[in-house]
Order: C-alpha cells, then sequence, then structure tokens
C-alpha cells in the first residue's frame, strides 16, 4: 500500500491501523484493540495486551532459529577493538544478568538507573530490566553528578548499574567518583549498585552496597521473560525542562513495540539479518529507540560505537565502520557530518572505503541545512533523508518512508508525516493557518503508539507543557510550515522565530543562507534584544578547515547573502567568526544559552553541555562586538 493510503488509514481509523501493525509482535495475550481513550488526554494502546520487549527483542529471533546471526557488533576506536555478539550469546547474557538482578529483588515495577558508555553492557542492562518488568532510567554517561541526583531522586531507583569509566579519545572518564557524589548528594539511596569493571579503569567498590557486574551473576538462575500489561512503562528517559527540573518521559511497552517494529520496515527498510547503524548514544532518545530496541525487535544487526566522527582517527572513521560492518542504513544527526565535513571539505577520505551496502542516510536530532544534505548527496551518492522526532515521541514525526514508498526528497524538509500523526500549522490563537504560513506545530490528538502517554509522576506538568497551549493538541515547541503538497518545513523552535519590527523571521531560514557560503562550515543565529527593532539577529560562523579567507571578508559576504535572500526586513548586519559553537553532547546547538549571555543575562550552566569553556569563548566575541549592549 502507497503512502497516501496509509496515512489516510491511521487517521481515519486508528484501531484497524494499529492493531494490524501488531500482528508483527508476540503477544502473551493479544490486546483487545489498540487505542484506549477512556482516560484522555492521557490515551493508552494496547493497555489490557500482555507482552514482553526483552523476548521480542532477543528470545524469539533464538527461537527462530537465527540464535547465530549477530546482534550487536562493538566498534571502539578509543580501545582499537571491534567484537560481536550473537544472538543466542545476548540471550544468554541478558537472561544471567536479569537472574542477578532478579536474585537481589529487582522485580517488575522497579526502576533501576543505567549509567553507562558505549559499550554492549549497556545494552545487555536495559534488556535485562524489560526481561523482569523493571523500568529503566538511563542517565547519559558521565553526566555531572548533581544531574544524575536529582534524576534518583525523581525516580527512586533500587538499583544503579554503572560502568567503572568513559573513554573518550584523549582521557579516561571516571563514572564511579561521580556516581559516589550522585548518591551521597540524592535524599533517596538505592538499595545497591552493579559496576562493570572496565580494564582501563577498575573503580573502588562500596562494601555493602556495590557489587561487580560478573561477580553477582556467579551462580545464578537466568531468569525468564516477564509478562507485563501494554501499558506498563518500559522506561522513563529525562529530557531538559524549561524549570531546571528534568521532565521524565515515559514510553509505555506495547506502543513502543509495535511502532518500532512498524518503522523498521517501514521507514528504513530495515528487514532481518539486515545491519543498521544509528551513530547516537544510549544516553539519548535515538539510542533508546535504534541502537537497542528498534534493530533488534526487527531481527537486525545493530552498532554500538564508542567514538567520534572525527578524531578517531581521522574523518574517515564513520565510513571505516560502515565499510568493515556492511551497514545497510546509516543514522546520524547532521553535526557529525558538518564536523567531518569541516575536516574532509571535498570528501576525499569517503573514497578510501568500499561503501556499496549503503542504500540510505538518515539526519535527526537538529535541522538539517540544506549544504550539508547536498554534500552527502554528492558524496555518498545514496538518499539523504531527513527525519524529525523528539524525545517525547520516540520515533519520527516527520519522515520519507524509503520501506514503503521512497518519496521525492525536498531538501530542507524531513518529507511527510508519518501515519498517526495528525501534524498543523496553528497561529497564536490556535487557528490553522494555510500552506506556506509560518506557525506552531503541533499535533492533534491522540498521538500514536511508542509516544509519551505522560511524564513520570507528573501529570499536571504533562498538560502543561503539552496540552494547554492549544487545547486538544500536543505542542511540539517547533515552528514551520507545510507547503502545499503536504511536505513539512522545520524551521527553528517556537523560542527561536524572533520578531525584527513585527515581522516574525525564522533564524533556521537564516541558517541556511549563511551555510550555503563555501567556507562555513557550521553556523547559528541567534535573536538579541534590540531597543528599536524588539529583536535582532545575530550570526556566528565557524570555518572550514584550511578555507584561507580573512574572517571580515567571510561576514561580509554572509551579510550580504543573507540580504539577497531575504531582504533588508532581516535586518542581518552584524556576525562574527568562531572557532566552536557551544552544543549538548547530542549535537544541539545551545541557541537559548548564547541569547542570554548576549542579552547580559543570567543563566543556568546546561547540564547536557559538551565543553562549557565554549561558553567564555563566545562571551568574548559578543564583548568584542558590543554585547551586552549597556
Amino acid at each position: 500500500m502507497a503512502y497516501a493510503s496509509l496515512y489516510k488509514w491511521s487517521l481515519e481509523d486508528p484501531n484497524g491501523f494499529w492493531m494490524k501493525a501488531a500482528e508483527e509482535i508476540d503477544w502473551v495475550s493479544p490486546p483487545s484493540k489498540a487505542l484506549f481513550e477512556d482516560k484522555a488526554p492521557f490515551y493508552e494502546w494496547f493497555a489490557d495486551g500482555m507482552v514482553n520487549t526483552c523476548w521480542n527483542a532477543v528470545d524469539r529471533h533464538v527461537e527462530a532459529g537465527r540464535g547465530k546471526q549477530i546482534a550487536i557488533v562493538h566498534e571502539s576506536p578509543i580501545t582499537h577493538s571491534s567484537k560481536g555478539i550473537t544472538y543466542a550469546e545476548l540471550q544468554a547474557r541478558v537472561a544471567s544478568l536479569a537472574g542477578a538482578l532478579r536474585a537481589k529483588g529487582i522485580e517488575k515495577g522497579d526502576r533501576v538507573i543505567i549509567y553507562m558508555p558505549m559499550i554492549p553492557e549497556a545494552l545487555e542492562a536495559m534488556l535485562a530490566c524489560a526481561r523482569l518488568g523493571a523500568i529503566h532510567s538511563v542517565v547519559f554517561g558521565g553526566f555531572a553528578a548533581h544531574e544524575l541526583a536529582v534524576r534518583i531522586d525523581d525516580c527512586k531507583p533500587k538499583a544503579i548499574i554503572a560502568a567503572s569509566c568513559g573513554l573518550e579519545p584523549s582521557r579516561v572518564v571516571h563514572y564511579k567518583p561521580l556516581l559516589d557524589q550522585a548518591i551521597e548528594e540524592a535524599t533517596h539511596k538505592p538499595d545497591f549498585c552493579v559496576i562493570f569493571q572496565r580494564e582501563q579503569e577498575v573503580a573502588k567498590l562500596v562494601e555493602g552496597r556495590d557489587v561487580a557486574w560478573h561477580t553477582f551473576q556467579y551462580g545464578v538462575e537466568p531468569a525468564e521473560c516477564v509478562p507485563v500489561e501494554g501499558n506498563h512503562p518500559a522506561y522513563i528517559l529525562y529530557t531538559s525542562g524549561t524549570t531546571g527540573q528534568p521532565k521524565g518521559v515515559v514510553r509505555a511497552t506495547g506502543g513502543h513495540l509495535v511502532a518500532l517494529k512498524w518503522t523498521m520496515k517501514a521507514i528504513y527498510d530495515i528487514n532481518a539479518g539486515d545491519v543498521f547503524w544509528a551513530a547516537s548514544d544510549v544516553g539519548w532518545v535515538v539510542g533508546h529507540s535504534y541502537i537497542c530496541y528498534g534493530p533488534l525487535i526487527a531481527g537486525a544487526t545493530t552498532i554500538v560505537y564508542e567514538g567520534k566522527p572525527v578524531g578517531t582517527p581521522d574523518a574517515g572513521a564513520f565510513w571505516r565502520v560502515m565499510q568493515n560492518n556492511k551497514v545497510k542504513t546509516f543514522f546520524t544527526a547532521p553535526t557529525a557530518l558538518r564536523a567531518i565535513k569541516r575536516e574532509d571539505p571535498q570528501g576525499k577520505l569517503i573514497e578510501d572505503y568500499n561503501l556499496r551496502s549503503l542504500k540510505a542516510l538518515f539526519l535527526a536530532g537538529e535541522r538539517a541545512d540544506p549544504d550539508t544534505v547536498v554534500w552527502a548527496q554528492r558524496n555518498l551518492n545514496v538518499p539523504v533523508v531527513d527525519n524529525w522526532w523528539q524525545t517525547e515521541t520516540g520515533w519520527a514525526i516527520a519522515a520519507n518512508p524509503i520501506g514503503i514508498q521512497q518519496l521525492p526528497v525536498k531538501i530542507g524538509s524531513p518529507t511527510v508525516p508519518m501515519p498517526g500523526y495528525d501534524v498543523r500549522v496553528l497561529d497564536e490563537g490556535g487557528h490553522q493557518l494555510g500552506a506556506g504560513e509560518l506557525g506552531a506545530i503541533a499535533i492533534k490528538l491522540p498521538l500514536p503508539p511508542g509516544t509519551l502517554p505522560t511524564l513520570w509522576n507528573a501529570e499536571e506538568r504533562f498538560k502543561k507543557s503539552y496540552l494547554s497551549h492549544f487545547p486538544g493538541y500536543y505542542e511540539t515547541g517547533d515552528a514551520g510550515y507545510i507547503d502545499e503538497d503536504g511536505y513539512v518545513y522545520i524551521m527553528a523552535r517556537t523560542d527561536d522565530v524572533i520578531n525584527v519590527a513585527g515581522h516574525r523571521l525564522s533564524t533556521g531560514a537564516m541558517e541556511e543562507i549563511l551555510a550555503s557560503h563555501t567556507d562555513v562550515a557550521e553556523c547559528a543565529v541567534i535573536g538579541v534584544s534590540d531597543a528599536l527593532k524588539g529583536q535582532s539577529p545575530l550570526g556566528f560562523l565557524c570555518l572550514n578547515k584550511g578555507s584561507g579567507r580573512e574572517p571580515a571578508d567571510v561576514v561580509k559576504e554572509c551579510v550580504q547573502l543573507v540580504r539577497d535572500k531575504i531582504g533588508p526586513v532581516a535586518d542581518f548586519k552584524r556576525a562574527c567568526v568562531v572557532d566552536r559553537l557551544p552544543k549538548t553532547r547530542s549535537g544541539k546547538i545551545l541557541r537559548g544559552t548564547m541569547v542570554k549571555i548576549a542579552d547580559g543575562q543570567d543563566f543556568k550552566m546546561p547540564a547536557t553541555i559538551d565543553d562549557p569553556a565554549i561558553l567564555d569563548e563566545i562571551r568574548e566575541s559578543l564583548l568584542e562586538m558590543g554585547y551586552p549592549k549597556a
């Protein structure tokens, strides 16, 4: 069935559409229907079915005779190692770990925090929790102690599973002292901690509380899969909140399984036995959906990569992993490609590798600027597909469903809404806007399966954060428009739409133009306070390596480019060249923080910032330009 008829079916008959999709999952007892509306606006999917995630991700593939197939490949250019784990080995390892957790009192409904680097054991910990019906909450490995403490107090874990350390290209990140500090700071204390000791650093264990990964599994009975209800939380994943208190996004088990299985084939064209690689981290939603669960539910091979796009050892790192593992579909963030493009503007390193297995490249996590998309298309010669989704949704709101029907690519658009997402563009009053009109993007309720049903222990906050501004809709917090062909364009976060003398302008549109300059590797545009016009745009430019141009000349040309493409109305007159932009570890540019520095406001250091020192560099650049204004 073609995309248009599938999409129409999903909106007109959500029960029929999603019950059909649910046939792809092994149920202990099937649900009586898909959508449960009795608690609206807290909708539930497959609520009365009984199911187990670990069975669907691991055991059923072994039962089907595919136990010898590689389930997980661990690629670590930092330790110079590559190893594969078969589905049969994964089943034995997960059942053993789950058995040891059960022996120490972990059962269905208990919370377990996982604080680990990019190693297969992180996935094993997630799957072991799922096997028991325990609710895991993965916290990005190496996260600051205070942030970990906040999460401990919010979800009150019975246990924490951690590693002794993480590895960066030039240093060892000491996880255990951070964990000890977080537990000391937190009001809630876990019953016990499981520590996976890495050979690069053996951590000191706290007697009576800490147990070693291998030792505590010795002699235990492996655990079987525990059936849970379809609406039972599979995990909690914290995303930063505007109040500084993180929001615990809940993912319900049944909808999570059905949606991810559907997406693997329909969106990413992945079947059992194919190799899928999402170059993300298990601490982010992409790592949950498309490093751990999605590929394994589909019976594919997934890659766990402990490295960087550049510097481990060079800008050819991604291509080497693809060649060596015959990757069919690759998924990464535009920021990773921009880092590669900056180091290797002509894509010369790509020529050193055989990438015949690669059929498509997917991008998500932030807007994919057209210049980066064109660079990837030209050098990789495969479809380059943007996705748009959020931690809250768990899978793509808009994408190009290449496994059903590959739609024409429009550069700058993540293509079209996926089944179940009734996407609308609204003005401030909640009225629907016409084709091409910029506004707030909202999704008519109910959201499809696999999306958040609520926030952990915070129903009122869930309503206030997402449902109150536009009653009957989920507010995405993104701004954009839908064109006459139904293609979605995400131009900025709602906060990044700036008002220049009464004109609503997208900083994203300005960034697209700046990124098209041949010397610009990466850029950001923010709106700073302006006494006359309300707000005025300010650009930050990172130049390609070896550009050799005078920064002042590039700035002058970029200012002219924006004037030519958008016009004087944009008031784009000021930009500066910087070495790097402040980002989160997942690659999102911290525009809001940059605005506060430019406007002279106090700000809280973002917990997810990759390198706090960059903010000092940005402050210096702003001071040279005369910001903050007195």
